[in-house]
């Protein structure tokens, strides 16, 4: 590995460390993600259920015990803000669910910029490699031989396929991320809706 590493030339250092970056904030978004496993269905309808008994506390206990999760930070603000006008609950509601998606996509963007960044970091070291190889062929000129040529086509290849090493299943992962946000996002959404419908339903029939 360490002689690949010094075939493939001065870029190889800036592709390495990209995947050094991408591979600790692909680790650290995997462990996050992992604590948010909870049966979301049946976490909201058990809160649902506490509110109309009438049973705030236990509701406001059970989101605080699922606090790392998005939807029981939205639910308690909704549970806590419930005297407001269903407009303006929506929208607290709705302004808590963007900022835990906030939380969720951090570091996502330095991420793509590494998956953006690797491949053309490997096609620099192509292009430097293949400048390295013709001036060893323009120096030894009829001499020339594949010894000779030999460095700059190792630079040239090992480059570009340490650049799509690192960025291919680097892009996967950031494709997963994004897709498991959106997905906590409908749900946050959903429920957040199924919840102020409930409050106005439990508010008319007390009016009654």
């Amino acid at each position: 590995m360490w002689g690949f590493i010094v075939k493939g030339g001065p870029v190889m250092w800036p592709i390495i460390l990209g995947s050094i970056i991408a591979l600790a904030i692909i680790l650290e978004k995997l462990w996050a993600l992992n604590r948010l496993k909870i049966d979301t269905a049946a976490f909201a309808e058990e809160v649902f259920q506490h509110i109309r008994s009438n049973k705030v506390q236990k509701a406001v206990w059970l989101c605080d015990h699922h606090i790392e999760h998005p939807l029981a930070v939205v639910l308690k603000v909704g549970i806590e803000r419930n005297a407001s006008n269903p407009e303006r609950l929506e929208k607290m509601m709705e302004q808590a669910g963007n900022m835990q998606v906030q939380r969720l996509e951090k570091r996502l963007g330095g991420l793509a910029s590494i998956i953006s960044i690797e491949p053309l970091l490997g096609f620099l070291g192509t292009i430097t490699g293949l400048i390295k190889a013709f001036m060893s062929w323009e120096t030894a000129g009829a001499n020339v031989t594949v010894s000779v040529l030999a460095l700059g086509i190792y630079e040239a290849m090992i480059t570009t396929a340490a650049g799509l090493i690192v960025a291919i299943p680097s892009y996967l992962c950031y494709n997963y991320f994004i897709s498991r946000i959106k997905y906590i996002s409908a749900e946050m959404n959903e429920y957040s809706t199924q919840f102020i419908d409930m409050l106005a339903e439990e508010k008319g029939a007390k009016a009654k």
